[in-house]
């Protein structure tokens, strides 16, 4: 379970709600959390991009360690 970081710009205060409850908030509009399984990581990004369909502005990136890409880093 590799480590996982949102990082979110400009966004609806629900996107920070979501986050703030399963994520640690390691600085404004950053979230981190060390242990994150591959099926909840692909849940919360569903329902992040879902709202960014819906709502559009701002921007939404999510990163993980995963050894099968170049450079370890999924994006």
């Amino acid at each position: 379970m590799p480590m996982c970081v949102v990082v979110t710009r400009d966004v609806e205060n629900r996107y920070r709600g979501f986050l703030g409850s399963i994520m640690l908030e390691i600085a404004p509009g950053v979230y981190a959390y060390p242990k994150m399984n591959a099926r909840v990581r692909e849940q919360v990004w569903t329902v992040l991009s879902h709202w960014h369909g819906q709502l559009g502005g701002g921007s939404v990136v999510m990163t993980w360690a995963d050894t099968n890409v170049a450079g370890a880093l999924g994006v």
